[in-house]
């Protein structure tokens, strides 16, 4: 008989971090308030939560690392705003930033969720935290209930 097995959406006994880039600020925020609002929706208790600031979603993946190698949280949730401009350091961001976040998930088993936005312009960033495309921070939250639930019943198998 074929198994599936799925995490649940209930956040009451998980520990889970936000890394939140403070670069682009007027968007990290409204993408924060959604994790938040996530949080609270599946029941994770705040006392359960911990966040930290970076300077920019560059900074992103060490902090994540950090709080993913020392065993007390079951997901980190990794907020920030990449912003084209007129020069090609958005690609190098953007690319840095989704690398190394990719990377601590792996090389940790710890879930690490992607909720930096990486858009042509601030229109876009807006419209994906909170606006018309609704809440990337509030879906990478749910995301990371979902996987550190799923990571605790593969465990028990």
């Amino acid at each position: 008989m074929t198994e599936t097995i799925t995490g649940s959406l209930d956040g009451a006994d998980l520990r889970v971090a936000v890394v939140v880039a403070r670069f682009n600020k007027f968007v990290t925020l409204k993408l924060l308030d959604g994790a938040k609002k996530c949080f609270k929706d599946k029941g994770v208790e705040p006392e359960n939560i911990l966040i930290v600031e970076v300077p920019g979603s560059f900074e992103i993946p060490l902090i994540a690392s950090k709080l993913a190698s020392s065993s007390r949280y079951d997901a980190i949730v990794c907020i920030g705003a990449v912003i084209k401009g007129e020069t090609d350091h958005y690609e190098h961001v953007s690319k840095i930033a989704s690398e190394g976040i990719l990377n601590v998930a792996m090389s940790t088993g710890v879930p690490v969720t992607f909720g930096v936005l990486t858009t042509e312009n601030t229109e876009q960033a807006l419209a994906r935290a909170g606006g018309d495309h609704g809440n990337v921070g509030y879906e990478a939250a749910e995301v990371a209930i979902e996987m550190a639930n799923l990571m605790n019943r593969i465990s028990e198998i």
